[in-house]
This record gives structure tokens, C-alpha cells and sequence, in this order.
């Protein structure tokens, strides 16, 4: 199998082509890791501290061409690239620094004896990334894997190879041989890379039906696995918030990047005393949201991925029944563009209202009251974001506990990500442990308890 990367702002220009890895060259990836692995866990926790800082540099070095291929591969708009690679830079001295964390407790014990729970990395990991963000999200999964002195391969989507072979690149020098190893390839490339039993550990960003094929191959042999399967976020607006506020930040978080974005705002729910004059503001915004080639300063929403991913999203607005109240039309142009859509539904139903759909694609949903608009938001199967606006401090305490989601954003995006801290959803959303911050070392380590009697 080969695997083809286009450029989604224009088709014809093909970034690159590469052989998809085998079983058994992904086998031999892991076998040079396992033979890297104890080295590197070895190897004195500044030392790896001083190599995430140096890769960090590297990374701001290069800042500039990664960026580029960012916009090139994936779409990004250049704001949102940029940024995405400053925060790559961030997120490795973050780990650079955890890497000196304290690597463990001393716990009571008898007299003359002691007794100590340490910290040891587990070997080697397997991460299996989306195009999506393609260098924040193997970052924040490799980083503290590195920092804490595992051995790690990486499975990128087919869509964001070539970045991934630059971050490789970046890494290399910085790094014993072997220590981080790129596998290329779809579907089969990830499988054989989670059954593999030299694997102890996976990290999954991805789609529901691929994370619950992650989740039963690796958990199944006895791995740690840990799987962050996208949302159905909703953005509920209450009578009393600040109008202007609310809808500027929910047109960027439902069709910023195309709506391409695990965290972007997929339903809006709106108190009824509100509703029609926030859906009109909020049409508005979403209309005014320019549809850019990527490279250019100051787009904001850019092309879908796929020729695919544009046709399932009008598959969803057109499935899903009621009005169109701006876009819903693919754009003429070279690329895969279409027209950030706002769509208002009559009821929760249908793949818009029930369904993450991974294009500028939002439903705009009625609630009676505060009450009811929770009921909406939980009434999913996805549990990863909500975000809530409203004036009433009070209120927001009350009703940010009744949210089934991991994270609870009030008077703030559905779309923002702190990477210092956790990381994850609840139902279908998520699997395992958290990520980022401090609860990126808890997955990445484990506790051995040695007593010491002399």
C-alpha cells in the first residue's frame, strides 16, 4: 500500500508519497525500541530533561518551515499553524521539565527500615495520532513518554505524514538511535503497532469505531491504553450572557479550522427567552467568518481535509432536516471548502444533533429552560467539552456539575486546551487515564514499592 498526502487547498499538489509499514517492519520498529529502551531509561533524568530542551530549540529553529508544511498538508489556517507549533515548543519544555520531578514517596515503615513507592518508565509506547493537529497532539503524547524515559513509536494519520517524518527529523539528533521511531501507514499500520506485545503502553486520538478497536487489541493482552475518541460538544447560552461575547467565541470554536477539531462546538443550545435574537447574532457571526486559502493572514476556517469528509458533512445537513440558516454548499474552488454552516433543528435528533461530524458544520437547538438545556447537552453519546455562558456566577457553579463531560468551559470556547492540564471526556468521548499535565505521568510511569530492612 502507498500512502498519498495532498494538500486539501489544492489536490493536484501532492506533498508525498511513501510505502504504507508492514507487520513485520513495524515489528522490527518495536524490536530496535525494546533494544533502546533500557539505555534510555538509564539515562539520568537531566539528561533527558537537557534533550526535550534541545529539541525545543530545534523546533523554534524550524519553527517557520514547520508551520509551512502544516498549512500545506493539513490546512491549517496560518494562525492556528503557528500557534500549534508554538505550543509543540511549550509543551516539550513543559515535560523537560517534569522529567525532574520528584521520582517517587518515601511511605511509613518500622523502625530501621524503609519503605519507598519509585517511579520507572514501562519500556516501550505505540502512539496512533490524527491529521488534525499534527504536531501538538504526538508532542503532548511523546514528550512526557520521552520524559519519562520510555522508548516510543508513533502511527500518524496517512493525511499528516509528512509532518510527522519532519518532527522525526527534529527529534533525531537530540535522541540515543531508536529512542523515537515514525511507522507510516492506515489502519493496518496502527493494528499490528497496538497488538504488538513488545508495546506496553497506547495512546489513541482518533475516531469512536478505531478507538474501541484500540482499546480491546492492547487492553486485551494486559497493555495500559489510554483513548480520546472525539465529542459532540455543546456551547449553552442562557438568557442572561453577554450576547456579543457568546456568539463571537462560539462561531470561531464550531468552524475555526473547518470545525476540525475534537473540542469544536457541534450543537448550540439556547434558553428560549433567548433565542431568536442570539440566533440571529449568532448567524450573523458565522456568515461573517471569511473561507480563505490557508496560507493567507487572517483565515480562519480553510478547507476540509477530504473530498470525503466535505460530502459526509452535506450528507449530515441534509439528513438531518430543518433550516439552513447560512452556508450548507460546497464552494467553487480548487479545493475541499465549504461554506461554515449553521443549521436550526426542531428537536435533538438526527446526525447533526447526535453525531461529531468534523466540519464547519454546527446545529442550533431551543431549550425551555436551564434545565432542559442540560438534558440536551448530556443527551449524547460523547461526553468530551460543554461550554456554558452565562452571567450569573451562582449559576454557572450550579450547572457546570450537571454536565456529562470532562471538561466544563464557562464564558470560554468549547475549543480551548490548557496542555498543563488533564486532558480527556467521559462516555464514549474517552478511555483510560487522563492526559497532559501531571496525569501524563501516571500513564507513562509505573510504581515500584521496595522496602529496604538492613
Amino acid at each position: 500500500m502507498t500512502i498519498t498526502s495532498r494538500n486539501p487547498h489544492d489536490p493536484a499538489d501532492v506533498i508525498g508519497e511513501w510505502p504504507a509499514a508492514s507487520d513485520a517492519e513495524v515489528a522490527a520498529a518495536v524490536d530496535r525500541a525494546a533494544a533502546a529502551a533500557r539505555g534510555w531509561a538509564e539515562t539520568p533524568a537531566p539528561a533527558r530533561a537537557a534533550a526535550l530542551y534541545a529539541v525545543a530549540d530545534a523546533l523554534t529553529e524550524r519553527a517557520a518551515a514547520v508551520t509551512g508544511l502544516v498549512i500545506r498538508e493539513v490546512g491549517k489556517p496560518r494562525s492556528e499553524a503557528a500557534g500549534e507549533v508554538a505550543r509543540g515548543v511549550a509543551i516539550l519544555r513543559y515535560f523537560a521539565q517534569a522529567a525532574l520531578l520528584p521520582d517517587g514517596d518515601t511511605l511509613p515503615a518500622a523502625p530501621g527500615t524503609l519503605l519507598m513507592a519509585r517511579r520507572r518508565p514501562l519500556g516501550v509506547t505505540g502512539l496512533v495520532t490524527p491529521w488534525n493537529f499534527p504536531v501538538a497532539i504526538p508532542l503532548w503524547k511523546a514528550a512526557p513518554s520521552l520524559a519519562f524515559g520510555n522508548a516510543t513509536v508513533l502511527k500518524p494519520s496517512e493525511e499528516s505524514s509528512a509532518v510527522a517524518l519532519m518532527l522525526a527529523e527534529i527529534l533525531a539528533p537530540h535522541l540515543p538511535q531508536d529512542v523515537f521511531q515514525v511507522v507510516l501507514g492506515a489502519g493496518a499500520t496502527g493494528r499490528a503497532l497496538t497488538s504488538h506485545p513488545g508495546v506496553a503502553a497506547v495512546s489513541f486520538t482518533g475516531s469512536v469505531p478505531a478507538g474501541h478497536d484500540v482499546v480491546a487489541r492492547a487492553a486485551g493482552r494486559g497493555a495500559r491504553v489510554q483513548a480520546e475518541m472525539g465529542g459532540q460538544n455543546a456551547s449553552v447560552v442562557l438568557a442572561d450572557a453577554d450576547f456579543e461575547r457568546a456568539a463571537t467565541a462560539i462561531a470561531y470554536a464550531a468552524m475555526g479550522y473547518a470545525g476540525q477539531k475534537c473540542t469544536a462546538t457541534s450543537r448550540i443550545i439556547v434558553e428560549d427567552a433567548a433565542y431568536a435574537k442570539f440566533r440571529d447574532q449568532l448567524t450573523s457571526a458565522v456568515a461573517g467568518l471569511g473561507v480563505l486559502d490557508p496560507g493567507q493572514d487572517g483565515t480562519l476556517v480553510g478547507p476540509v481535509i477530504t473530498e470525503r469528509a466535505r460530502d459526509s458533512a452535506l450528507a449530515a445537513v441534509a439528513g438531518s432536516g430543518g433550516t439552513v440558516l447560512t452556508g450548507g454548499t460546497a464552494l467553487d474552488a480548487p479545493g475541499f471548502y465549504l461554506a461554515p454552516t449553521l443549521v436550526e433543528l426542531d428537536s435533538p435528533e438526527g446526525p447533526l444533533a447526535t453525531e461529531e461530524v468534523f466540519a464547519p458544520v454546527a446545529a442550533v437547538l431551543r431549550a425551555d429552560s436551564a434545565e432542559a438545556a442540560v438534558r440536551i447537552a448530556n443527551d449524547v453519546r460523547y461526553g468530551l467539552v460543554t461550554a456554558l455562558f452565562t452571567q450569573d456566577l451562582g449559576r454557572a457553579l450550579r450547572l457546570a456539575d450537571q454536565f456529562d463531560a470532562g471538561m466544563v468551559r464557562v464564558n470560554a470556547p468549547t475549543s480551548g486546551v490548557d496542555f498543563h492540564a488533564p486532558f480527556g471526556g467521559a462516555k464514549q468521548s474517552s478511555y483510560g487515564p487522563r492526559e497532559q499535565g501531571q496525569a501524563a505521568r501516571d500513564f507513562y510511569t509505573e510504581t515500584r514499592t521496595v522496602t529496604i530492612v538492613p
